[in-house]
């Protein structure tokens, strides 16, 4: 049966492949993205400009699935942004921004929607995460922070909302290669480059991620760990978490000295 698919940050990267899958499949796919995508996926799949922090924006995009579907069916909140710093060079502005995004974004994804599926009686919420927001690593505060609030809202409507008859999946993935480290803001140019390596490196492609997480909403699951290393690390956190403590601690000394030395060329360059 053909599902109505709405997909914030549709227009590249997860969020795209995610739109291509549900596309091919059938589904009528409505991509929501500040920028339209290079190319439409074929199938059944438009687009339509989005803001995730614009509550306007969002009004447009309900009116827009009740008139021409007459409703929704699964909302996914992929939209996000990546940061990277150490907690005392990020300025209140880039908490806001991030914030903004990643955790109030998905925040008014699920207060427009969920009044449709209640009224519906049926619908799913897919709230894509990080591993981030489970693991909480050194020198991404913000962007752990941001993960987090996103792991709690998930588990939380996924009990106040299922008496409705809503299911909500949870998305933690770990580093994917997409285009996500050219939008990353960060005020330490060590953790940055870091960051965006890692991200360059990431195992699985973002068509990789996405078939998992097609299959994790079709058989009603509400945790999907995409990554081998990431279910490894999430698993060593639950059963040895000092091991794993230990593991961060010995690789967050070898950057912090690298952070140490950028401080110190900076000191001499205003000196």
């Amino acid at each position: 049966m053909s599902k109505r698919v709405l997909i914030t940050g549709g227009a590249s990267g997860l969020g795209l492949a995610l739109a291509e899958q549900y596309g091919a499949a059938g589904h009528r796919v409505l991509i929501a993205d500040l920028h339209e995508p290079d190319a439409v996926p074929d199938g059944d799949v438009s687009s339509q400009r989005l803001d995730v922090r614009v509550r306007n924006d969002w009004d447009r995009a309900l009116r827009r699935c009740e008139t021409t579907w007459g409703g929704l069916d699964i909302l996914v909140n992929n939209a996000g942004v990546a940061a990277a710093g150490r907690v005392e060079r990020l300025e209140a502005v880039d908490w806001d921004w991030i914030l903004d995004i990643n955790l109030k974004g998905t925040v008014n994804g699920c207060r427009t929607f969920v009044p449709v599926f209640k009224q519906q009686g049926s619908g799913h919420i897919v709230n894509i995460a990080s591993m981030a927001g489970l693991l909480n690593l050194p020198g991404m505060v913000s962007y752990n922070v941001s993960k987090a609030a996103v792991v709690s809202l998930s588990e939380t409507l996924s009990q106040e909302l299922a008496p409705y008859g809503i299911r909500t999946t949870l998305v933690c993935p770990g580093f994917v290669r997409t285009n996500l480290g050219a939008k990353l803001r960060s005020p330490d140019p060590v953790l940055a480059r870091l960051a965006d390596r890692m991200i360059m490196g990431g195992k699985l492609t973002a068509d990789e991620v996405a078939e998992q997480v097609v299959t994790a909403v079709a058989k009603g699951r509400f945790l999907a760990l995409t990554h081998p290393e990431g279910r490894q690390a999430v698993r060593l956190k639950r059963l040895l978490p000092a091991l794993l403590d230990k593991q961060v601690a010995k690789a967050w000394r070898r950057t912090a000295a690298k952070l140490d030395e950028q401080d110190r060329q900076e000191r001499e360059r205003t000196t």
